[in-house]
């Protein structure tokens, strides 16, 4: 890795330095990097590859808004050999950077508009930045909305910082769990349990979901249901990316790179693609 900032489409990773990383829950870690010669220029969606020599790189989404300060965040949950590896990183420790990669959230359609953002389990990293940046824009938007789902109190991510999204950010949210335990008092069940539960005016809402594959099929199921049409939604997708510049192959739905394209797609075009929400 080089200090030097690497060359527009160069394979190279430029050194970024964890100034914080603390857990935020057993197998989830936040880390806040800063790149020695520029910001990051990333916008909410958008994707990074991080890697350690010798041992690998991975596509970690930003959880972080550009809005907020010079550096990034990225949440890692310890899952591999990469990842295991980035959660013995500790601060001051640095990692290498290439991207950002990808198309963001709708950021221009979701303008003037209500927003309803969907996060089940991990995510919610993807989406915490659409939440930070809404919250510093907040004029630019109508009302908010943030369902999230996780298997038990103790996995909710950012929990935390719910208050501030909600006063700060006047973002109404709502949170379910899979399995409760005593001293819960939110809701238990899946997390399409609370579409029918909130108000939606179907030609004026964006809605842009994050989450497993799995989820996508039951969500579009209850959101088809509220009369939003495909092209006022929007779904970030978890695909094997590799390279982050369409070159590998591996994220590759036919004729679409998800590493390109995405990973956030209008449900409609995505429609056309079977293979890609299952």
């Amino acid at each position: 890795m080089s200090d030097a900032p690497p060359d527009q489409g160069d394979y190279r990773p430029e050194i970024a330095t964890a100034t914080e990383v603390r857990p935020l829950t057993a197998t989830e870690r936040l880390f806040h990097l800063i790149l020695p010669h520029r910001a990051l220029g990333h916008l909410p969606g958008q994707f990074v590859q991080v890697s350690l020599p010798g041992i690998g790189e991975a596509p970690i989404s930003v959880s972080s808004s550009f809005t907020r300060t010079s550096g990034f965040d990225l949440c890692i949950r310890r899952t591999g050999n990469v990842s295991e590896a980035l959660h013995r990183v500790k601060a001051g420790g640095r990692v290498g950077i290439r991207g950002p990669f990808g198309c963001g959230a709708p950021l221009e359609k979701c303008m003037g508009q209500d927003v309803l953002m969907i996060a089940g389990g991990l995510g919610l990293a993807p989406l915490r930045s659409l939440v930070q940046y809404i919250c510093d824009y907040r004029d630019r938007f109508k009302k908010v909305t943030l369902l999230i789902g996780a298997r038990t109190p103790e996995t909710l991510l950012f929990a935390d910082e719910y208050n501030a999204w909600r006063n700060e950010g006047k973002i109404n949210i709502e949170a379910t769990v899979d399995t409760a335990k005593k001293g819960w008092t939110g809701s238990v069940g899946l997390i399409t349990n609370l579409i029918p539960q909130i108000e939606i005016w179907p030609t004026s809402t964006v809605v842009v979901a994050c989450g497993p594959p799995i989820m996508y099929r039951f969500v579009m199921r209850k959101l088809q249901q509220r009369h939003i049409p495909d092209d006022r939604i929007y779904l970030s997708l978890e695909r094997r990316m590799k390279c982050g510049m369409g070159k590998c192959g591996h994220c590759q739905i036919n004729d679409v790179y998800v590493c390109l394209d995405g990973p956030v797609f209008r449900y409609d075009r995505l429609a056309a693609l079977p293979e890609a929400v299952s």
